[in-house]
């Protein structure tokens, strides 16, 4: 007699098939043209008609098969009847095959939350949409091939680009969904368009080729567009061979498990819980960590603060290393929760 899956393998399963329809509407969007952008908190602050369809899209998805669970979306949307077209019933088979970590296989719905960030890096697909305005997908100039500097820039910035689910139980980041709606575009016109990444501790992580920064050489990553004198500061203590200036929380993280960055360092308020929960998961499931400034954990229940008020440490090997790195003036600036 077949044994019907644990309740987080079936979520994780929705949550992997509902961000490849997230990351779908979010190409839709940006080939349309009309990203319908608001500033929430200011220029750095945005929010377009992708970040809103692709949070109802998610969190409608995943309430209709899991009623109980609690979901914490970046963008506060008003209550309205959802259209049917934005709903995803689908589960991913290959998930489903996985067998549950024994200490997850009696959780109930109501005992874990989810985080959606249904667009990360909102400002740099801002600022591609400039440049590829009503282009269609088939349109868009790859990288690699013989196209001007802005849509080059633009390009590289849609790498940026992230939806982040993040399935936490007592606090903890158990499990996360990351999709990049525009992975691949550098292989040519007749790629298929995105990827989707997942993670699990005790499980471990697929969908992409772990890789590890060789070890005498520290590449930092921190913020593209959110930077201070904190920020600068602490990057500069960690005395790196180089600086990698991306945007997006999920991204940062990206570039931690492909090797492209040792640590992602951000000593300022700014990131969210949204931004970080998936991310969390799926670096802890390959054996890094994330932090506050200070080394300690952030919390991931449904009643905390959204804002990860102590900024963001974030290593694949060796955090204690960069942990003792951090400046004082930092650590005196940055309160742990």
């Amino acid at each position: 007699m077949s044994v019907s899956p644990a309740v987080l393998m079936r979520l994780v399963a929705s949550a992997h098939t509902v961000a490849e329809k997230a990351g779908a509407i979010v190409r839709k969007v940006l080939h349309s043209g009309e990203l319908g952008i608001v500033e929430k908190t200011g220029a750095n602050d945005l929010q377009t008609l992708a970040d809103r369809l692709a949070q109802q899209s998610i969190c409608a998805s995943l309430s209709r098969h899991f009623p109980k669970i609690t979901i914490i979306g970046e963008e506060d949307l008003p209550a309205e009847e959802i259209k049917e077209d934005l709903i995803e019933s689908g589960f991913s088979e290959e998930i489903l095959q996985k067998t549950c970590p024994v200490e997850y296989r009696g959780l109930k719905e109501e005992e874990l939350v989810v985080w959606v960030d249904p667009l990360d890096g909102t400002k740099e697909y801002t600022e591609a949409s400039r440049c590829l305005h009503h282009q269609t997908e088939a349109q868009i100039p790859r990288k690699g091939s013989d196209t001007s500097q802005p849509y080059s820039t633009a390009l590289r910035l849609l790498d940026n680009v992230t939806v982040l689910i993040g399935i936490a139980y007592g606090g903890r980041a158990i499990a996360g969904v990351i999709n990049q709606p525009f992975y691949n575009y550098e292989l040519g016109t007749g790629a298929a368009l995105g990827r989707t990444m997942w993670g699990m501790p005790g499980l471990g992580a697929f969908g992409f080729q772990l890789r590890e920064v060789p070890g005498d050489r520290r590449i930092v990553t921190t913020t593209r567009s959110h930077s201070n004198k904190l920020v600068t500061d602490c990057v500069d203590a960690m005395e790196p061979h180089e600086v990698v200036r991306v945007g997006g929380a999920g991204n940062k993280i990206i570039q931690l498990v492909e090797g492209k960055a040792s640590a992602y360092v951000f000593a300022s308020p700014g990131c969210k819980k949204w931004d970080t929960c998936a991310p969390e998961a799926i670096l802890h499931a390959v054996g890094g960590k994330l932090t506050d400034m200070h080394g300690n954990a952030y919390c991931y229940d449904a009643n905390v603060k959204h804002m990860n008020s102590a900024g963001v440490l974030a290593t694949l090997r060796n955090h204690e290393y960069y942990v003792s790195r951090v400046p004082q003036s930092v650590l005196q600036a940055l309160k742990s929760e």
